[in-house]
């Protein structure tokens, strides 16, 4: 059974895909599988001209804009590298390609996804990503809410 999608209106958005993040365990599939298959479907949507978004997550340097979750034990807030927020080689980006900075987990809160998305006339897209149950998963909420 195929999925038909109208390559016009239709456009990947891939979350987290970047250093700081894929250098984490993840399971069921390892960091390496998962930029692997993005990858390919980046490529595929490249090839018939579909846009790719690239959403990573960034912080100031001093942390102060880093998400504080209301937890008995907060996460601490550490030192990270600075190539924390770099795209995963992989993925490029490539020419074409649209990079999203966000803050929070989902990816359309506080950045402009939707208005680049909507300027292309994008009806529906799909979602990839490393953090499945943060950032991905967040996102395909917002998105379904705002009619994707």
């Amino acid at each position: 059974m195929g999925l038909n999608l109208d390559r016009g209106r239709t456009a990947l958005v891939l979350i987290d895909l970047q250093k700081g993040i894929v250098a984490f365990p993840a399971e069921p599939h390892t960091s390496d599988e998962v930029v692997a298959q993005a990858a390919r479907l980046a490529e595929t949507f490249r090839r018939i001209s579909a846009p790719v978004f690239l959403v990573h997550v960034v912080r100031s340097l001093d942390g102060g804009d880093a998400l504080r979750m209301p937890v008995d034990e907060p996460m601490p807030i550490r030192d990270v590298p600075s190539d924390f927020a770099d795209i995963v080689p992989e993925l490029g980006p490539q020419p074409g390609d649209l990079v999203i900075a966000k803050r929070q987990w989902g990816a359309f809160y506080g950045t402009d996804l939707d208005l680049q998305l909507r300027r292309r006339g994008v009806k529906t897209i799909v979602l990839g990503g490393i953090s499945t149950n943060y950032g991905v998963e967040s996102t395909a909420r917002d998105a379904y809410e705002r009619g994707y």
